[in-house]
């Protein structure tokens, strides 16, 4: 093991004695530090969502896709948005449907694809949910206005770091 940055041991107990690995040791705690707080963050932020959610009488699928559904737009936009395959769209939309939040169209041109339109009262739940999160937010209620711009450009630096990552080993075939 390497003690020291000094290769020359005719200064040895002539210069302080620095581990190498000790520049290594305090990134590792601090990735580690870092990952553990995303985690309890990411945590409180789920608990919370779902006692929202539980309030509204929504699931938490039921919600996202509330969140993510503009006034109107494709089963397949939405599917894309949420992660999932077109086929799980299918079943929530049926939940939302039979709710009375969102409507079914055949899009002009292509009756083959469906869009969907959020109702009246689809959009009032969506404006109480989204006015519910936040007021409720783990990151609402702990962080002033500065420390939440903050948090939000460190965020989406971080995330366009993690597309651009994905999309290089994507293209390599890793």
């Amino acid at each position: 093991m390497l003690l020291s940055n000094v290769e020359d041991d005719k200064y040895a107990g002539h210069m302080p004695v620095q581990p190498v690995a000790h520049a290594n040791d305090h990134r590792r705690e601090q990735f580690h530090e870092i990952a553990r707080l995303l985690f309890e963050v990411t945590e409180q932020m789920r608990r919370s969502f779902e006692a929202i959610c539980a309030r509204l009488d929504l699931t938490p699928p039921l919600a996202r896709a509330l969140l993510a559904l503009g006034d109107k737009g494709s089963m397949r936009s939405l599917a894309d948005v949420l992660g999932c395959d077109a086929s799980n769209v299918t079943g929530i939309t049926d939940r939302l449907e039979a709710k009375g939040l969102v409507r079914r169209e055949s899009a002009e041109g292509d009756r083959r694809v469906k869009l969907l339109a959020l109702t009246p009262s689809g959009k009032r739940l969506r404006r109480r949910l989204e006015v519910s999160i936040e007021d409720q937010s783990p990151v609402t209620v702990g962080l002033a206005g500065m420390e939440r711009e903050t948090l939000r450009e460190l965020l989406a630096k971080l995330a366009a770091s993690t597309q651009d990552t994905t999309r290089i080993e994507e293209a390599s075939g890793a």
